[in-house]
């Protein structure tokens, strides 16, 4: 069926061309609109009478001989054109009014006459010209005076009442998913919105924007399993980098005392609704700052982002009811384990904390260390929790970057912001030791070289800097998963084209 559809619509494009009209109108022939859909319908008693000149992809299309009804979709808003017998002209050059541009504009392509309307179909862009009012209906319509092809469909859209249905196809053909749902298109919109709320905060903060490597040599900033790549012209294995954590600490190093960067890490871990293996991350780093100073310039942030972009404080995130607005508590992570699990993980040995994971079911690899052993006991309160709150006081075995506390050896100065059962923010002060750091690299490396992909290596040029000297520092970093919690979406449905490998198998 689909061949013998596109048999036909192919044989369209060739009747145009032997028309002399293009189906596929070049750009330098310009394509020319006076108007937006949403500028006409939303300020209909302005245009109503005025002539005016529309573009879009057809989305319905219905002619019933004298008269014929497209509606057409540009990226504001849907609006229908009303075609009849008689008053469809093949205009070359029309006059505009007020409402336009004061010049001739020329059609960009040989218009087209009523009985040629059969050559189009739903999916074709096309171009019309004429005058605003409505039909006896009450629809807002471009009574059409004169119009053209700007680009042939030879593919038939999703059936319009169902459309795409299989989860996994929307994702991979994001295209035409976002043709039929505003909401969606919407969604994205919000998402640009997001991003810069959180660069204008920043820059308002007094922090500089910079842009750091994307390929290292030594990568770090976070515990992932990188990926790896080729430099052809050095001839050298690199990394895309998993945090911009260690260049950004450089540049603090270097006489920056106000720094941050909002672009992409890569992580080559497991998929589901929370994690993406490339995703969008802001990191900041501020000199003679502590991390008590942190939580308050992340705290205005986030509520600055929700009233920003949503409007609004209160949301919905995975079951769980926000509030931004409401005061922040802090939670501590030794005394909730134990609290709620009845084990101290300082104090308990390996084959106790694994103990303690097995009475709730959950899996882990019997060679995995203390630090993943006391991460999993900690995510199994994580999740009830809705926030936001601050976790504090984190073992000093789990945050390899962070500064020891001084009261308290065994835990750091290190917070995460929880919000609806997940880690949607880290930071904490930064370790400017350079003793201490490579002796906590050095662990790191160990861990690794045990089998450990996700742990840290060693990195000694940043060590090196370190021993130059770096201040009193504190930073913190978020990715994108706090826009998809916000719109209460999945990571991969926030994104416009997630990685989904070549063969259908990740479930949407």
């Amino acid at each position: 069926m689909l061949d013998i559809i596109r048999q036909s619509r192919l044989q369209k494009v060739k009747t145009l061309r032997d028309l002399g009209v293009s189906p596929y109108v070049s750009a330098r022939a310009g394509t020319f609109r006076t108007n937006t859909a949403k500028q006409i319908k939303s300020e209909f008693e302005k245009f109503e009478g005025k002539q005016v000149t529309v573009v879009g992809k057809i989305v319905l299309l219905r002619n019933i001989g004298k008269i014929a009804f497209a509606t057409i979709q540009d990226e504001t808003e849907r609006i229908q054109l009303f075609f009849k017998d008689g008053d469809v002209t093949e205009l070359e050059y029309w006059q505009s009014d007020e409402l336009a541009t004061n010049k001739k504009i020329k059609l960009s392509n040989k218009s087209l006459t009523y009985e040629q309307l059969n050559l189009l179909d739903v999916g074709d862009y096309v171009q019309a010209i004429g005058t605003v009012g409505k039909t006896k209906t009450g629809e807002i319509s471009v009574m059409v005076t004169s119009y053209t092809i700007l680009s042939k469909s030879v593919r038939p859209m999703p059936e319009k009442f169902h459309g795409l249905q299989d989860a996994e196809l929307k994702l991979r053909k994001r295209y035409l998913e976002l043709v039929s749902d505003s909401e969606l298109r919407g969604m994205f919109v919000k998402k640009a919105q997001f991003w810069k709320a959180i660069r204008d905060f920043m820059l308002n903060a007094g922090f500089t924007e910079v842009v750091t490597p994307i390929m290292e040599t030594t990568t770090g900033g976070a515990d992932a399993n990188p990926f790896t790549t080729h430099h052809n012209a050095l001839d050298e294995d690199f990394y895309l980098r998993i945090s911009p954590e260690l260049s950004l600490k450089r540049l603090i190093g270097g006489g920056y005392e106000k720094v941050f960067e909002i672009g992409p890490c890569f992580r080559n871990e497991g998929i589901d609704d929370e994690h993406l293996q490339e995703f969008w991350n802001l990191e900041f780093y501020w000199a003679y700052a502590n991390f008590w100073d942190n939580m308050e310039l992340v705290k205005n942030m986030y509520r600055y982002v929700a009233k920003t972009v949503f409007n609004r404080s209160v949301f919905t995130m995975r079951g769980h009811e926000v509030d931004f607005a409401k005061d922040w508590n802090f939670i501590d992570y030794v005394e909730t384990i134990e609290k709620e699990l009845g084990i101290n993980v300082l104090k308990a040995t390996d084959q106790e904390l694994k103990n303690c994971l097995s009475e709730r079911r959950v899996h882990f690899e019997e060679k995995a260390n203390r630090e993943r052993l006391i991460d999993m006991l900690w995510k199994q309160i994580r999740v009830n929790l809705a926030g936001p709150v601050f976790l504090i006081n984190e073992p000093t075995v789990v945050s390899p970057l962070a500064r020891i506390n001084d009261q308290n050896p065994t835990v750091t100065e290190r917070f995460h912001v929880i919000i609806a059962g997940s880690e949607l923010g880290n930071g904490y002060t930064e370790l400017i030791d350079p003793v201490d750091q490579l002796e906590r690299f050095q662990a790191q490396q160990s861990l690794r070289d045990s089998g450990d992909a996700e742990a840290q290596m060693i990195d000694e040029d940043f060590v090196e800097m370190l021993e130059y000297g770096m201040p009193p520092t504190t930073g913190f970093g978020m990715g994108e998963r706090l826009f998809s919690f916000m719109v209460d979406k999945p990571m991969r449905q926030t994104v416009f084209f997630p990685q989904m490998g070549r063969k259908l198998k990740i479930k949407a």
